[in-house]
């Protein structure tokens, strides 16, 4: 496992994400999405066509590794890299009990090196947009086009904000177990902020998400500026075509130019 501290934390996400709750409360997304996801994404690409031998995907921001797994079930090399240690342990420790062969990487996405180039690039599950500084989003996409070979693929998957902001939830609250979970959101400029407050009979935590909302022309031009060509939109993980107005989703499905 490569592993390498951020001297940017300490920042929500390193915070919320390296918490036990954090799957907890997010278990909903489960392998079965995942799988769906991956497939959308193959199909995208026509991965068929590349053939699998040598095919190296790299996930970003994985998490828990729904996906990683996912690839890597599938045959493909992959490396899952994420900044919460926690949640790289339960990566390892799935993909092990499932006998796959995954690497493993502790980098801040800001900030990302390895030794290798990849024939795919994912970031999914709005894992992108977490940061104070909009250069810093900026700084990711330049690091996904470096990290990938000569006419690879990118695939960034993003919150559609019109779509969000006509189906806003402002406040839910819910049972997991034993947890009450109160959650309060809001959309601030271009942030969308949620408030979460956990309890249980012990104590009561307190969270918050803010991620960055991308217009389409906005991130188009981000993408074109780190060398992507956008080759289709996606409105969810079925792999239905984008509406302006009903997808929940944007998929970007990039392809990297010639350098």
């Amino acid at each position: 496992m490569t592993d390498a501290s951020s001297s940017h934390s300490p920042e929500w996400f390193a915070e919320w994400f390296n918490h036990p709750l954090y799957l907890e409360l997010y278990s909903h997304r489960d392998s079965s999405e995942a799988f769906t996801c991956v497939e959308t994404i193959l199909d995208a690409i026509q991965a068929e066509e590349t053939g699998e031998m040598g095919f190296a995907v790299l996930d970003i921001a994985c998490g828990a590794g729904r996906h990683a797994m996912e690839f890597a079930r599938r045959g493909y090399h992959v490396t899952a890299n994420d900044l919460s240690p926690y949640l790289l342990e339960c990566t390892a420790r799935r993909a092990g009990e499932e006998q796959l062969e995954l690497a493993c990487s502790r980098q801040d996405m800001r900030t990302l090196a390895l030794d290798r180039k990849f024939d795919l690039v994912v970031q999914l599950f709005s894992s992108f947009g977490y940061f104070t500084d909009p250069d810093d989003d900026q700084k990711v996409l330049e690091n996904a086009s470096h990290l990938l070979k000569k006419e690879g693929w990118y695939v960034l998957d993003l919150i559609h904000p019109a779509y969000l902001r006509a189906h806003l939830q402002p406040h839910t609250e819910k049972r997991i177990g034993s947890l009450h979970v109160d959650e309060h959101r809001h959309i601030e400029k271009d942030l969308v902020i949620k408030d979460i407050t956990i309890s249980s009979d012990n104590e009561t935590l307190k969270f918050r998400e803010s991620v960055r909302l991308f217009e389409p022309g906005t991130i188009r031009k981000m993408l074109a500026k780190a060398g992507f060509e956008i080759k289709r939109m996606l409105g969810d993980y079925h792999g239905t075509p984008f509406d302006p107005e009903q997808s929940p989703r944007m998929l970007l499905i990039c392809r990297k130019g010639q350098e």
